[in-house]
């Protein structure tokens, strides 16, 4: 079974989809920390225009 190209194949895309996955978590998690910036009266205007 170890020997065999296709097992290492299935578990190295397997460790990609793993460690992009936690990255992927990360990034997300700072984002959502950070959260977002109020807006300024600029930025109202701007957007009422619209």
């Amino acid at each position: 079974m170890w020997r065999d190209p296709g097992t290492w194949i299935a578990l190295g895309v397997s460790a990609l989809f793993i460690v992009a996955g936690v990255v992927l978590h990360r990034v997300f998690t700072r984002i959502l920390k950070q959260g977002s910036a109020e807006p300024t009266e600029t930025d109202k205007a701007a957007h009422h225009e619209q």
